[in-house]
């Protein structure tokens, strides 16, 4: 007889990235907006002793950060340290380190929240993103999505220009897509009405209805039927076009109005850009943030307790290294910001300088090349964060987006193009207002070279109604 030994299943050995708890936590905190920043690290002081608030540094010495300043580098699981401890080196090693750095002075005006933060958009999508199991590129092409949704749920980005930005294949960011359209509120990330009201409406079942068709087929057109008309035009009784209009009716054409208020939390900017004589420097925005520094009183108390219990021991341990991780956090999150935003002020020079009319076409690759990152720590540095420039306050995201050839070589913006159109419309007269084949035509006399469609599709996104709907008589 013959036996057979060998493996019952194939072993194959494949190389994989972990990331530490206290790197994911640190992601989690890039991700923060200033005023949910100074939640964190309030619990924090109230739940470590070896942390504690300060009105001043008692010296000016910075935190030394123990490791790159920013996110995008996964670190190896460290090992069990030795169960003895030198606590001399250990606790002492610097004794006035671990310090947040201490706020710029200035004369400016404080920048001061009324409204407790409570939960918007960005937070709720992110959170049922993580009840999803996805592979670390799916994560990312996830949370880029949700980061490019409107307040008002629809998403503002196309799926090609999102994988230009990514670098992925359309497909999988489609099929990303698909699954965060299942999200709640239904019908968000939607990219148009029409596909709004078609998830809405696969939600209740009703693929395929008479509802559904009108929907598909005729979105444009409703505005401008009576039930009757649309009894015709679909060649059914008018009872059953009525129950279908009322059932479209009862469809909401912005999922995340009215749940989301964006005034629910107040502004805050995390970064500030000022004017130098020539040059444009960022400062990063203090004044919300507590002074830290590891508890004095704990150091004098392992100064003179020695023969402390192994427990004791083991707590103070864990705290210390909870509040220099925090420490460190805080660092790395400002040194990251602060690059990222030098980076775009770099880029969008002539915007500080001259105004809106001349951003520049830039993507979030662009500046990931720049500060050697990848292109998922731009995202959450832009995300949700905002800069105080001398033309206002922008989210940081506002300054990424693509471009437009014009007719003489230039780039310009889409942020721009749309600023145009605004223009254009706000000096036609109340009487005669501007079609978009009208406004197409003054584009493209101006070298600005976009297809009909597109301009509607500007408009529309512009919220501007269309040209029968803003005549005005008299």
């Amino acid at each position: 007889m013959k036996l057979n030994v060998g493996l019952s299943q194939r072993q194959t050995l494949r190389q994989s990235l972990v990331m530490a708890p206290q790197l994911i936590q640190s992601l989690k905190m890039l991700q923060m907006p200033a005023l949910k920043l100074e939640q964190k690290i309030r619990q924090e002081l109230a739940i470590n002793p070896m942390l504690e608030e300060v009105e001043e540094l008692e010296a000016e010495q910075d935190v030394e950060v123990e490791q790159e300043a920013e996110f995008d580098v996964a670190e190896p699981e460290r090992a069990e340290e030795k169960a003895e401890v030198d606590w001399d080196q250990y606790l002492f090693d610097d004794e006035e380190g671990y310090k947040v750095r201490e706020t710029r002075e200035s004369d400016e005006d404080r920048f001061e929240g009324t409204a407790a933060a409570s939960a918007n958009l960005y937070d709720h999508l992110n959170e049922q993103l993580m009840l999803l199991k996805l592979s670390e590129e799916e994560q990312l092409i996830g949370e880029y999505i949700i980061g490019n949704v409107a307040p008002d749920g629809y998403l503002s980005i196309s799926v090609p220009e999102m994988a230009k930005e990514l670098k992925t294949e359309a497909q999988k960011i489609q099929a990303v897509l698909e699954m965060i359209q299942r999200f709640d509120p239904t019908g968000v990330a939607a990219r148009d009405l029409r596909e709004c009201l078609l998830i809405q409406l696969r939600e209740k079942a009703l693929e395929g209805t008479l509802a559904w068709r009108i929907v598909d087929e005729h979105i444009n057109e409703l505005d401008r039927k009576s039930i009757l008309q649309v009894a015709k035009m679909m060649n059914v009784p008018v009872e059953r076009a009525q129950a279908a209009m009322e059932t479209i009716r009862s469809l909401s054409p912005k999922p995340a109005q009215g749940r989301f208020d964006p005034a629910a939390m107040p502004v805050v900017p995390d970064l500030i850009v000022e004017r130098i004589g020539d040059e444009f420097v960022v400062y990063h925005n203090d004044s919300h943030i507590p002074r830290l520094q590891i508890n004095s009183g704990y150091k004098s108390l392992m100064r003179r307790g020695r023969g402390a219990s192994p427990e004791t021991r083991e707590y103070i341990k864990q705290k210390l290294e909870q509040a220099r991780w925090l420490l460190n956090a805080i660092n790395q999150r400002r040194s990251t910001m602060i690059r990222v935003m030098e980076a775009i002020v770099e880029r969008q020079r002539e915007f500080f300088e001259r105004g809106q009319a001349f951003l520049r076409p830039l993507i979030m690759e662009d500046v990931a090349q720049m500060v050697s990152m990848n292109v998922a720590t731009i995202s959450r540095v832009s995300n949700g964060k905002y800069v105080q420039t001398p033309l206002g306050v922008y989210e940081i995201k506002y300054f990424f987006n693509s471009g437009i050839q014009r007719e003489n070589g230039d780039e310009m913006s889409k942020r721009s193009v749309k600023q145009r159109i605004e223009e254009i419309i706000a000096a036609e007269p109340p009487d005669k207002p501007l079609s978009d084949q009208e406004i197409y035509r003054i584009l493209n006399t101006e070298g600005i070279k976009l297809a009909r469609r597109t301009v509607t599709k500007y408009r529309e996104e512009l919220k501007i109604q269309p040209a029968r709907l803003r005549k005005r008589v008299g």
